[in-house]
This record gives structure tokens, C-alpha cells and sequence, in this order.
């Protein structure tokens, strides 16, 4: 099996500027090119990731654009506290706002995972508008989530009692089972850092048990109604969200937007294959058409 070629940890985000944000602690980061800026890039991340999974990218636009990253409320160095909601609906809502505390006009958008979800929802149900939008292995259509994901969402109260040491093995191998070739241990630690401790365990099956279709489903209803360009990028190799939902996606959308696969990646692409997709970003950025298969 081979490893993966990133070292989440090389490319490192700035301290998080904390804001408040429809009652929720968000850890927000930004990243300023030393020259005028050539546009604003949005990063969104998934699920149980954190904006860490787009450093390696974020650092490579900031050399000519503005970029701006956030974690979720539940996750990251974000507020993990347990009244605060985290299921997709709240998610879209804050995302909304955010862009508005960011005053941010009509930003390019990459989104992962339910961040896609996410970027979708205040796309469609709360007016955002973008410039484009890059929506990788993104969680949209049904069905979502693994069997794994199913039985914690209906067991969390039972999940949240595991012995800590059992904890940790289970988040380990769930994160390392969405890569196609084996995580580095400074990934996996890094990625896996979150949900370790007593509020790190609960919050890690409260996200997963707030996590429903029925918040995507008024989503995929208004996909006809995007309103900016969008690219589609796929881990041909993704074993949480099979590849033919990107072509499933483009059926959808309007204009049948451009869908891009790389052969050996998984379901985390930004950090198994970070050159391909920041290759991949540069692109679209650049207005070039990408190819749809790779």
C-alpha cells in the first residue's frame, strides 16, 4: 500500500482569530498575499476533518490571493461545547453569516465533504453569492454515510462512553479508512487530535449524530438553481462516496460543469494527492477548462 505524499503538519495555518458567529465560537484563519490581491479564495472542510486538510493549499494561493479558512463549530479549535448545534442546517446558516463578517463579495469557494453541503446550503437557501465554486467528493446526494456512520448516529450515547484508549483506536482507523494508501503518523496524529480527551470524544459522535439527509434534500432540490460556474473534483478510489455521485452531481447542476477524477486517491484527496489538486484548483481559477477524466 503505498503512503500518501502529504504531511498535513508541513503546511501550517496562522493562530485562529476567534469570532462569535449566531452564538457559536468560530476559529477563523486568514492568509494575505504581501502584494494586492488577485481575489478571495473560501476553504470549507468535511467531516471529522478541520481546515487543517486545506493548508497545503490555502498557503499556496496566499501568494497572490486573499484566503480564508474556518472550523465548523464542533470541530477543529473551534467551540466543541455541547449546546451548540452542529447539524448541516446550522452549519449553512453560519457559513452565511461568516461571509458576511468576512465582507466578502462574491468569493471563490472550495468546498470538501459536507463542507459542500455547507457552501451549497448558503448558496441556495441564504442568498451567498460566488464567484465559482469547487466542490471535492462532497456529501450532497443519497445515499451518505457508512454503515459505521449509521450505527454511531443511531448509538452516540453509547459510542460517547467508550474507554478512552478504544476512543482513539476507533477514530484512528476511521479517519485512516477514507485514504486510499496509508496516512503518515503525523497526519493521522494531527488529524485525529480534535477528537482525543472527554469533550474531544463527545463532540466527535454528537457531529456525527446531528448529521442527517433530510438537511441536504432542500439542497438538492434547488441544484438547477446554482448561480455561479462550479468544477467537481473525485478520489476515483473514494470508498465513503462512491465516484459515479460526481457524474450524478454534474447531471444536476446547471450547464454540466467539468468533473475531474484522479486515479489513486480516496475520499481525502486534499491531502493524499495535494500537488493534483492545487494543480487542479489553479486551473479553474485561471478560467482554463480541466479535463474530465485524469
Amino acid at each position: 500500500m503505498r503512503t500518501v505524499e502529504s504531511h498535513v503538519s508541513e503546511a501550517s495555518l496562522p493562530e485562529p482569530v476567534h469570532v462569535t458567529v449566531g452564538g457559536a465560537r468560530i476559529a477563523t484563519y486568514v492568509l494575505a498575499p504581501e502584494r494586492p490581491s488577485v481575489g478571495d479564495v473560501v476553504f470549507c472542510h468535511g467531516t471529522p476533518w478541520s481546515a487543517r486538510v486545506w493548508a497545503q493549499a490555502a498557503r499556496h494561493l496566499s501568494g497572490g490571493r486573499r484566503v480564508f479558512l474556518w472550523d465548523m463549530p464542533g470541530y477543529g479549535r473551534s467551540t466543541q461545547e455541547g449546546d451548540v448545534a452542529v447539524d448541516l442546517a446550522s452549519q449553512m446558516s453560519r457559513f452565511a453569516e461568516l461571509l458576511a463578517h468576512w465582507d466578502l463579495d462574491r468569493p471563490w469557494v472550495v468546498a470538501h465533504d459536507i463542507g459542500g453541503a455547507v457552501a451549497l446550503g448558503a448558496h441556495l437557501l441564504h442568498g451567498r453569492d460566488y464567484a465559482g465554486l469547487f466542490l471535492w467528493d462532497v456529501v450532497t446526494l443519497e445515499p451518505w454515510g457508512s454503515p459505521f456512520f449509521r450505527l454511531v448516529s443511531e448509538h452516540a450515547d453509547v459510542f460517547t462512553q467508550l474507554p478512552a484508549a478504544l476512543h482513539e483506536a476507533l477514530v484512528r482507523e476511521y479517519i485512516a479508512g477514507a485514504a486510499r494508501g496509508r496516512l503518515t503518523a503525523d497526519v493521522l496524529d494531527a488529524l485525529a487530535r480534535p477528537w482525543l480527551g472527554t469533550p474531544g470524544q463527545a463532540a466527535f459522535y454528537r457531529q456525527i449524530a446531528a448529521l442527517r439527509p433530510a438537511h441536504t434534500r432542500p439542497v438538492v432540490a434547488r441544484l438547477a438553481d446554482v448561480r455561479c460556474p462550479v468544477r467537481i473534483g473525485w478520489g476515483e478510489r473514494d470508498a465513503w462516496i462512491p465516484v459515479d455521485q460526481a457524474t450524478r452531481l454534474r447531471d444536476l447542476l446547471p450547464g454540466s460543469p467539468p468533473v475531474i477524477t484522479l486515479d489513486d486517491a480516496g475520499h481525502l484527496a486534499p491531502v493524499e494527492s495535494p500537488s493534483l489538486v492545487i494543480g487542479a484548483i489553479d486551473d479553474w481559477l485561471a478560467g482554463s477548462r480541466a479535463p474530465r477524466r485524469r
